[in-house]
């Protein structure tokens, strides 16, 4: 990856690369509101995901590295968020694990697909996935705030929502798909 390809788009991937760290930390290290400021950073680097590819679309600025590096900017993002919600205690290990399953055997897809010169394009499915995956994590590293004041239960259905939205993307994805995987040699 030469420097050419270090452009505004790949360039807020690293910065995405970047914030992990931060939250994590702010999510760990206990001092007034750091709750707080992890779900501050976690939903920036998110929303950095939408604004590296809406440049890199509307500039032309897709590069090998960006293809590479933004989804796996995702994946370590969602994966970090995930593990300190075990640590936390707020979600089963075992949500966490076929969540992560799929993101594995989906990114697994799209490299047997990519060495085979074809281009598998983000579902709708993948998309809902995405956002109830955020929407979930959010309300569990808030602890189910505000809506325990009311004594809902939206981190648990959010939960269940983003678990169940991440089996039928991936259910798609691999039935879409499905020539990827018969042309292997």
């Amino acid at each position: 990856w030469g420097r050419e390809q270090m452009n505004l788009a790949n360039k807020i991937t690293i910065i995405r690369i970047l914030m992990i760290p931060v939250f994590l930390l702010f999510a760990v290290i206990e001092f007034p509101y750091h709750m707080a400021a992890a779900v501050a950073v976690f939903l920036a680097a998110s929303l950095t995901d939408k604004l590296d590819g809406y440049i890199a679309r509307k500039y032309n600025m897709i590069t090998d590295f960006g293809k590479f590096m933004d989804p796996l900017a995702d994946k370590l993002l969602v994966t970090a968020a995930f593990l300190v919600l075990i640590q936390l205690g707020r979600i089963e290990a075992w949500i966490v694990f076929i969540i992560l399953a799929r993101e594995f055997a989906v990114t697994g897809l799209r490299t047997l697909a990519a060495a085979q010169n074809i281009i598998i394009a983000a579902s709708s499915y993948g998309k809902i996935k995405t956002v109830t995956q955020i929407i979930a994590i959010v309300i569990l590293l808030m602890d189910n705030y505000p809506f325990s004041l009311l004594n809902l239960p939206v981190d648990a259905v959010m939960t269940y929502a983003a678990l169940i939205s991440t089996v039928i993307s991936g259910i798609d994805y691999f039935k879409k798909n499905m020539q990827v995987i018969t042309r292997m040699k």
